[in-house]
């Protein structure tokens, strides 16, 4: 039976679940820095057709701060991303798999990413050190780039911590599978993503009954 109660944690069952809290707090906030980096170049953006059009009088360096801006995008919420499993997951073999055999799984690639980070982490960190000590920026108004290189192997770092974490929830699961599921991504089943595109209304009557039945078909199996 599945442990639902903070009170029947262990000592250190609850630790990773403060720690894990804890840590989503710099993942939330590295990706509200991500959103509002989305924000601005569309408000920028819109400003650059109007001011181009209307007053011949285009954003200085558009192009530029479009470039180094995704770096912000593009990798400060890959952590928040890791931490809800909302990146592409290939499930033809995972799909095979429950309980103990599925977390080991789990825990076998998710040691196979920090491999794969803890490398990019080195050479991105080299790209960073060269662009500050030539003094790298860009072509056209010369903004400096070590911010935005910075920006990547901090962002694979927070990425580091966020699958050692799982790492540990893994291994956890797999002593004990049956336990209560800590730092370890959610994913859902094919009945819960039904209801909630059904419940956001992200599906047209159609495929409202469609994923209806499906989700009833789930639950009669």
């Amino acid at each position: 039976m599945a442990m639902n109660d903070a009170d029947e944690l262990s000592p250190a069952a609850q630790r990773l679940e403060t720690f894990d809290e804890m840590y989503h707090v710099l993942e939330r906030f590295l990706n509200f820095i991500a959103a509002l980096t989305i924000l601005g170049l569309m408000f920028v953006g819109t400003y650059q057709v109007f001011g181009r059009k209307l007053l011949n009088f285009p954003v200085p360096g558009y192009v530029d701060i479009v470039e180094i801006s995704m770096t912000a995008f593009a990798f400060l919420g890959i952590a928040y991303c890791q931490r809800l499993g909302g990146h592409i997951r290939m499930e033809i073999i995972l799909g095979r798999f429950k309980g103990r055999a599925l977390y080991i799984m789990e825990l076998l690639g998710t040691l196979a990413i920090v491999v794969i980070i803890g490398i990019l982490i080195v050479y991105t960190w080299g790209h960073f050190e060269r662009a500050w000590t030539i003094g790298d920026s860009t072509i056209d108004v010369e903004i400096v780039l070590w911010p935005s290189k910075l920006a990547v192997p901090v962002a694979f770092t927070v990425l580091m911590g966020r699958l050692l974490l799982q790492a540990a929830g893994f291994a956890r699961l797999i002593k004990n599978p049956n336990a209560k599921q800590i730092a370890v991504p959610h994913i859902e089943t094919v009945d819960e993503q039904a209801q909630h595109e059904i419940d956001a209304g992200l599906a047209g009557e159609e495929e409202k009954v469609d994923l209806l039945k499906e989700k009833n078909r789930v639950e009669a199996d």
